[in-house]
């Protein structure tokens, strides 16, 4: 059931859990042009109306900038996230949610409306292919955009941050099948270290919430930018196989700014490290937690419908 509906042009808003706090400082900005091959070449498709999935992380944050860049309208977000709030992470397979106490100051970062669902399904299903299966995490997304796709039926695509998953990409291919929708993945099988340089370049800030490899301590890596870590990323590349953009599960992050924040931006004022276990339902590694988010500044507009 969906329920809740908040517009607000207050000149302060406050989302708040315990132990992190960040700001959101108010600014306007133009977002660079930037061009990069789409596996699917479709910089020069007709220009669409565009949800799109949000995790928090940099992946998803890039993708919404290169919709853009290709000449779509991202006109609302997507997020799931975890049915009890005090936890952080969830042994998914289809989501990050390390964070997602952040993800509801994106609405007034970007000024769309953000659309969250609780994830209520597990991965029953995990096979390569997919085949619609009651209880499965898959049909929370299936639900949510559906949902989106009610209150604005001239979305006709759904942009997501996938890299080298195809577990991932083919659930969201079907979802997208099912409610008649393009999936735009620009991301797709790009090569890591370029793509990650090209997020740098174009000012996709992201810092590390969560790190399970070798050669990534949480004590000195959490905290840090994809900027200030990149040449560490390439070492471990080369000398133990890591991948640099994270596709191996060796580190989650978080985006502070992007050039779809065009409201605002978020800082970091403070931080403590926890061990995977506390507020965590996944075992891969240690991780930021207990995020309190504090939004400041003009609010232009700032929806966020939350799905129970």
């Amino acid at each position: 059931q969906f329920v809740g509906s908040r517009s607000s042009t207050a000149a302060s808003v406050e989302f708040c859990v315990a132990g992190l706090s960040a700001t959101c400082a108010q600014q306007q900005r133009s977002c660079a042009a930037f061009q990069t091959i789409a596996p699917s070449n479709q910089s020069s498709a007709a220009a669409m109306k565009v949800v799109a999935l949000v995790s928090g992380g940099k992946d998803s944050c890039f993708s919404m900038h290169l919709c853009e860049s290709h000449g779509h309208q991202v006109v609302a977000l997507a997020n799931l996230l975890p049915v009890d709030s005090e936890v952080d992470e969830l042994d998914s397979y289809m989501y990050q949610t390390v964070g997602h106490q952040l993800v509801a100051a994106y609405a007034t970062c970007t000024g769309l409306p953000l659309y969250r669902k609780r994830i209520t399904g597990h991965s029953s299903s995990q096979g390569l292919s997919y085949d619609v299966s009651s209880g499965d995490e898959v049909e929370d997304l299936y639900l949510l955009l559906a949902y989106i796709k009610a209150r604005h039926p001239d979305i006709t695509a759904v942009a997501s941050g996938a890299i080298a998953s195809d577990y991932q990409r083919l659930r969201v291919e079907s979802v997208c099948s099912r409610l008649g929708c393009v999936s735009l993945a620009y991301l797709w099988h790009q090569p890591q270290d370029h793509l990650l340089s090209d997020m740098i370049a174009n000012n996709i800030e992201a810092v590390f919430v969560k790190v399970a490899a070798i050669g990534l301590d949480p004590h000195k890596h959490l905290g840090k930018s994809i900027r200030q870590l990149q040449s560490h990323l390439r070492r471990l590349r080369d000398q133990f196989g890591c991948n640099v953009c994270g596709e191996g599960g060796e580190y989650e992050t978080l985006t502070l700014d992007c050039p779809a924040f065009k409201y605002g931006h978020i800082v970091l004022d403070d931080w403590q490290v926890n061990q995977c276990g506390v507020g965590c339902q996944s075992q891969d590694g240690p991780l930021i937690s207990h995020i309190c988010v504090s939004v400041t500044g003009e609010v232009m507009h700032s929806v966020v419908h939350q799905c129970h």
